[in-house]
């Protein structure tokens, strides 16, 4: 715990570093701005999830989420033998 000074109002206030936190004189936000970018971090994250090929959605049928979850393993499977690939070729001497 520690203390913030306001945007708005300019004066400290009690901060447990969470983006949610307020001023305790004015009501404001004391982390606006961190609390924009996370807001649009995650609705950023959940575009980039319901996108990707591989996305389980609730309306799909049970053929179409098998086949995707089979889909989900093989692309596993594939990026772990190519970070396996990668990281032989880095730690070969010189």
């Amino acid at each position: 715990m520690g203390e913030k000074k306001c945007p708005n109002c300019g004066k400290w206030s009690n901060w447990n570093q969470n983006f949610r936190d307020t001023c305790e004189h004015c009501g404001e936000i004391l982390s606006k701005v961190d609390l924009e970018f996370e807001e649009k971090r995650a609705a950023q994250k959940k575009v980039n999830e319901e996108q990707w090929i591989f996305h389980i959605k609730e309306d799909d049928s049970d053929f179409i989420k098998k086949s995707k979850k089979i889909g989900q393993f093989f692309y596993s499977v594939y990026i772990t033998i190519i970070t396996v690939i990668a990281w032989l070729i880095a730690a070969l001497p010189g």
